[in-house]
């Protein structure tokens, strides 16, 4: 009898089993559509989600580019301030001058007169009528002196004149500033002289100032007149003039004897 109940009871579940399983068929296209609307809504937010992350991962992306080209760039300046300073100092060097670098702090390049203002000043032992170079060539020279700075006239500045020498033969001539911050014109010089374009000018030393040997420019125009008793002769600036961010303080081997007025700035 108990075996009997067992059977059938198995036998009804089989059947319900069976019933379930075509239910569960014929129910799922109505289950599918029941939860497409939250399926679609899981969808759209994920979708947004993985936006969101994107756009907050680029904007992430972007600042730390950002700095790192900031970095870069402060690196590519550091390195190029490097460069300069030892272009300074390996030009001083060469030449067995004592020298300070110093840094501009200011500059003045109008048609009345053309100086510039470093952080050198009595402290550092500079001196009134000391020579200023850059990497390139003589700048000028030191014409006032404080504690803490100096003001410095350039030698393109129409009150500036500097003995020099052709470095090709040796011949003796002023160089004097002008009108043209750019130029330097060569003063006392006979229409006959052997002067050429391309002509490296340098200081002759004469002056007991300004060391000899410094380029002080190149000639980019010898015009002859023969009207006028000297010849017209212009020069380029050996130094960067208006572009130089440091400059050199020259202690000369021999000390000047005298000083000239910063007011004239002339040699004889």
């Amino acid at each position: 009898m108990l075996s009997f109940l067992l059977i059938s009871v198995d036998n009804r579940h089989t059947h319900l089993a069976a019933i379930r399983a075509v239910l569960s068929v014929a129910l799922y296209p109505v289950q599918y559509a029941v939860t497409l609307p939250v399926r679609f809504v899981d969808s759209v937010a994920d979708s947004f989600a993985t936006r969101n992350g994107l756009a907050q991962d680029n904007t992430t992306l972007r600042e730390e580019n950002l700095l790192l080209r900031s970095r870069v760039q402060k690196f590519a300046a550091l390195e190029s301030e490097n460069r300069r300073l030892r272009a300074l100092l390996d030009s001083s060097v060469e030449r067995g001058e004592e020298v300070v670098a110093a840094d501009i702090l200011a500059i003045e390049t109008s048609a009345v007169m053309r100086q510039l203002v470093i952080n050198k000043g009595s402290r550092q032992h500079v001196y009134v009528g000391q020579p200023i170079a850059d990497a390139h060539g003589i700048l000028g020279q030191i014409i006032q002196v404080n504690p803490l700075s100096s003001t410095v006239i350039l030698i393109t500045d129409a009150r500036h004149a500097l003995p020099v020498i052709i470095n090709r033969n040796g011949i003796r001539a002023v160089a004097m500033g002008g009108d043209n911050n750019d130029e330097l014109t060569l003063s006392f010089v006979p229409n006959n002289a052997d002067i050429n374009v391309g002509d490296l000018v340098v200081t002759s030393g004469l002056d007991r100032r300004f060391p000899s040997g410094y380029p002080v420019g190149e000639v980019v125009r010898a015009e002859n007149d023969p009207s006028e008793p000297f010849a017209h002769i212009v020069l380029k600036p050996s130094a960067h003039i208006g572009r130089a961010r440091e400059v050199l303080l020259v202690w000369p081997r021999a000390q000047p004897n005298e000083a000239i007025a910063p007011a004239t700035a002339t040699v004889q």
